[in-house]
């Protein structure tokens, strides 16, 4: 497992070692020592999400409140995403600053996105299958959202993007309530 850190230090980029032969491809998805080594704290995951989207869809940015604050590790196993994590963190030097990343079938990666972070994705291929595990439970009555074109984040060009009505409402982030 290769770690690659990111412009914001506490977002790390996972890429597994994939062993490829004729018959396909093998490679270890995740190891709880290894990813605690790599991002220096023990965390225990609760729930494992997967979400299946079209081309142009645009998921996020999303992101819990306190006590249910979730850290996510995520993947594309089938397509490939345009992932993004941007700091919500109000005392942080990074706050509002962001991190992407092309998640892919192809490169395996994963992107560890820890608790005081909004997070979404683009799908850039005909369809992604998205896999996720999280630090808390879903709770919807602490989940909030961001409005994507808010946070200052480069998104590929698109000309239809396909979004839900919580996400297309979403308040910019100047107006969200945030984290402490």
């Amino acid at each position: 497992m290769k770690i690659i850190d990111t412009a914001i230090p506490d977002v790390k980029i996972i890429e597994p070692q994939v062993f490829d032969d004729a018959r396909g491809f093998f490679y270890e998805s995740f190891n709880q020592a290894r990813f605690e080594k790599a991002i220096g704290r023990n965390v225990s995951f609760v729930q494992d999400n997967h979400s299946y989207s079209l081309h142009g869809v645009l998921r996020g940015l999303h992101y819990q409140l306190s006590p249910r604050s979730q850290g996510k590790l995520v993947r594309c196993v089938i397509g490939e995403v345009f992932d993004v994590a941007v700091d919500i963190r109000k005392s942080s030097p990074t706050f509002g600053h962001s991190v992407s990343t092309m998640l892919s079938a192809n490169n395996h990666r994963q992107l560890w996105i820890p608790e005081g972070f909004a997070h979404g994705f683009l799908v850039l291929s005909e369809a992604a299958e998205f896999i996720y595990k999280t630090t808390e439970y879903w709770d919807p009555q602490l989940e909030r959202t961001i409005l994507w074109s808010s946070a200052g984040i480069e998104w590929p060009e698109f000309s239809e993007l396909k979004l839900s009505i919580k996400d297309a409402g979403a308040p910019p982030l100047a107006q969200a309530e945030l984290p402490e």
